[in-house]
């Protein structure tokens, strides 16, 4: 009798194997924005991904890893923007562990799969001042200093 349990209990544990690979997989599509700024083209990068360029606002399948990617974007008349694409560990590896053990964590840990991104991220982006005015034009709006006009007086 102890070994029928025995027996089912590796079975259970082999299928629990990989649970998150199996549940969740090991790619994850994420949103990459610019606020404000359409077209910026951005650069993501971690070793896990290499380096992937979109163009915003842009949806990308990212193979899952425990690395962070950095995301740096780019456009004319704008300051470079960069920021951080977080990598987490998934609620499921923890269950994982308990009813895969060993295996299941073997299994999850290499693939990427125990790991999640958050769902997107946004890059901030600030107008460099006075680009894309035609050189030579000034501003226009209200003149910073300004003559008094005389007035005419009125004799009678």
């Amino acid at each position: 009798m102890q070994r029928a349990t025995a027996a089912l209990c590796c079975v259970i544990s082999i299928l629990f194997a990989g649970c998150s690979t199996i549940v969740k997989g090991t790619e994850q599509q994420v949103s990459v924005n610019t606020p404000g700024v359409p077209g910026a083209l951005c650069q993501l990068q971690s070793p896990a991904i290499g380096t992937r360029t979109v163009q915003t606002p842009a949806n990308i399948v990212l193979p899952k890893s425990k690395h962070n990617v950095a995301v740096s974007c780019t456009a004319q008349c704008y300051s470079p923007g960069v920021n951080m694409l977080a990598s987490h560990t998934e609620a499921m590896a923890v269950g994982n562990v308990l009813f895969g053990g060993i295996i299941g964590l073997g299994v999850d840990a290499p693939s990427g799969a125990m790991n999640t991104y958050d769902p997107g991220v946004e890059v901030m982006m600030t107008p460099l001042p006075g680009c894309g005015r035609p050189p030579g034009r000034k501003a226009k709006g209200v003149p910073m200093a300004s003559t008094p006009v005389p007035t005419a007086t009125l004799r009678g």
